[in-house]
């Protein structure tokens, strides 16, 4: 089994930043790829940013267009922990955002609110 707990949300105002923390523990495999994905209320969770491990050839990254140049993922393998830094924060980012791990395994989700 594995858990996921994020941390880090919260109220910013349009503009603002935040950056959101993953801890993984459990049967953690560091060479498996790790993401953060959103949840509107009314709409489908979609993926915002995802990190491959590092561990056999280089750390690769993709985004959703939307974040792109907003948004950066990093991980940390020693720590099982992935990161979201988020600048530049729109009202459309709010959203529940998860955090998932091999594609299997969702954390609890964290609520994030970009609002004056």
């Amino acid at each position: 089994q594995v858990q996921l707990v994020e941390s880090g949300g919260g109220l910013v105002q349009p503009g603002g930043s935040l950056r959101l923390s993953c801890a993984a523990s459990g049967r953690i495999f560091s060479f498996y790829a790790m993401g953060w994905y959103r949840q509107a209320p009314g709409k489908q969770r979609e993926l915002v940013a995802a990190i491959t491990s590092g561990i056999t050839r280089g750390t690769s990254t993709n985004y959703a267009d939307s974040v792109k140049g907003r948004f950066t993922i990093s991980r940390d393998n020693a720590k099982n922990t992935v990161y979201l830094q988020m600048n530049s924060l729109k009202p459309e980012d709010t959203a529940v955002y998860y955090c998932n791990y091999n594609t299997v395994y969702w954390g609890q989700g964290t609520q994030v609110t970009v609002s004056s």
